[in-house]
């Protein structure tokens, strides 16, 4: 059982690797496009270029079906079972339903970009930009459905690959064509040609993959529609989780017009994009952990309370520290960036941040953990939860305490959905929280930021000087406190050692403080 336990963590720790570096560089990549895009086009012509790609988006939520995570949970299980031909099938049935939602979502966007444009937008200007802007619906439907593919079958540096593809081509199309003079209809262009060019390139990739699935599978592939019923029958609740999760946003922006200023909101605009940075290390870990649960067998409680303890475990270990950073450099951080003028977004930013000190109960692993099992029903309950609990407290909190009250409804919100989780998780499959270590772990991210405080306080450096330098301290500080406490243990330390070797660009960042921490443990071992 550890050996089996031992291959999924390291298959797990691959794909987290190559996920969170894809999405990290992709980011980036789009980062210094956007920036760039919005010099050149000025600020009213960025303002119609931004708007136009708005129904696209907010359509776009209607295509999943949940059939991605299906693709991602089924392939990842009938490989660990050696079903290639029902792999097969799955991803070219899920491809097939997506890409018709996608041709339906597209026709009605472009046939009602009139609509769209003078009613929901109020600019009828903008309707050529939106007929243009719709297109990217049915080749986003398509990339992300491949992307998926490439999770469940282990290959998520092919999902990186290919988003770094869109990415540098969005970046390069849009920049260049709007430099030759096609303003806005050139940057919407560049959106829309790099879905197509990475849309391409993935499927390339992934019928290469299908093909030799096939070749080495000698079992015929037959004609059924059990599988397409098991992917609708898994992707249903799931897609009306993400539906609910999708009007969140939309809902509190709502509220927040209702009962503040334009200037809190411009401040709350600012602390979201930096939460939203977040989602670089966090979408990734969970995205990861969804083939991995996956592949445990759920009538094996132990397995899956030993898997799920662990995820949980070092989940917390990456995540926890990255929020406390946050936290006591957002003044920092936001006045690099944004400059003195938004005042009031520091203290959003590390309000905000507070929703991830859920992460050692389970705020992240435990929806992988029931999709991954096939129980999308309970991650529909918690999503629900958490929904009718923000329709309820966002307009009673936002009213009484503006900006504050929306973030701290969204924060107690999601404290109900995870407790939900944390009881369906016990009741169901008794699974288990390593307590001890979990609340070492709070202990030492705290901990570690008194030093940073201390600098802050002493020292009178420029803000980028102070982000870097704190940034630092805190890493320093944390990665010695933790086998110091004792939060990991020597075998940990070796465990992770031998999964990071395998993943040579890994190994060579990790090496360093592995080795660090075992001489730390060594010495603290001999007093």
């Amino acid at each position: 059982m550890a050996d089996e336990i031992g291959k999924i963590a390291e298959d797990s720790a691959r794909g987290g690797f190559f996920l969170v570096t894809g999405t990290a560089l992709s980011t980036l990549i789009m980062a210094i496009a956007s920036i760039i895009v919005a010099r050149f086009l000025g600020a009213e012509l960025y303002g119609q270029y931004t708007l136009a790609l708005v129904t696209p988006q907010l359509l776009f939520l209607f295509t999943d079906l949940g059939i991605n995570q299906g693709i991602i949970k089924y392939a990842a299980d009938l490989r660990q079972k050696g079903e290639s031909n029902r792999i097969i099938k799955i991803i070219k049935y899920g491809t097939l339903l997506r890409a018709a939602t996608g041709i339906a979502i597209f026709i009605l966007n472009y046939a009602l970009s009139d609509m769209f444009a003078s009613l929901i937008l109020q600019r009828p200007d903008l309707t050529y930009y939106i007929k243009i802007a719709s297109t990217s619906i049915l080749f986003q439907v398509i990339f992300t459905t491949t992307t998926s593919s490439f999770v469940g079958l282990d290959k998520t540096e092919y999902n990186a690959l290919t988003a770094n593809v869109q990415a540098i081509s969005k970046a390069l199309i849009s920049i260049a064509l709007v430099l030759l003079g096609f303003s806005v209809a050139g940057a919407i262009i560049g959106h829309v040609v790099s879905y197509v060019i990475a849309t391409f390139a993935g499927m390339a990739l992934l019928l290469i993959m299908l093909r030799d699935l096939k070749r080495n599978n000698a079992q015929k592939i037959q004609n059924s529609s059990n599988d397409l019923k098991a992917l609708m029958s898994y992707g249903a609740p799931l897609y009306l989780s993400l539906l609910l999760t999708g009007l969140v946003p939309s809902y509190q922006s709502i509220i927040l017009a209702f009962f503040t200023t334009d200037v809190e909101i411009g401040n709350f605009k600012a602390a979201s994009n930096f939460i939203a940075l977040m989602a670089v290390l966090t979408t990734p870990i969970t995205t990861a952990l969804l083939p991995a649960f996956s592949k445990l067998d759920s009538t094996t409680n132990r397995k899956v309370k030993e898997f799920f303890k662990i995820a949980n475990k070092y989940t917390a270990l990456i995540i926890l520290p990255a929020t406390f950073l946050i936290i006591i450099l957002s003044k920092e951080i936001v006045q690099t960036v944004y400059g003195s003028t938004y005042q009031s977004a520091p203290t959003f930013l590390a309000t905000y941040c507070l929703i991830y000190l859920l992460t050692g109960f389970g705020y992240l692993t435990l929806t992988s953990l029931f999709n991954g099992l096939g129980d999308t029903k309970t991650t529909l309950k918690i999503s629900l939860i958490t929904f009718i609990a923000v329709t309820i407290l966002s307009p009673i909190l936002t009213q009484n305490y503006s900006v504050q009250g929306s973030i701290a409804s969204l924060i107690i919100a999601n404290m109900a959905g995870t407790l939900y989780g944390m009881h369906a998780g016990k009741r169901k499959l008794q699974i288990e929280f390593d307590k001890h270590s979990i609340t070492k772990i709070y202990i030492t991210s705290a901990l570690s930021s008194i030093p940073t405080l201390f600098l802050l306080q002493l020292a009178r450096m420029p803000n980028l000087l102070n982000v870097a330098t704190g940034g630092l301290l805190y890493l320093l500080t944390y990665i010695t406190l933790i086998p110091l406490t004792k939060t990991i243990k020597t075998s940990e330390v070796r465990r992770a050692a031998s999964i990071i070797q395998k993943i040579k660009p890994l190994w060579y960042i990790t090496k360093p403080i592995l080795q660090y921490q075992q001489k730390i443990i060594g010495i603290t071992t001999k007093l």
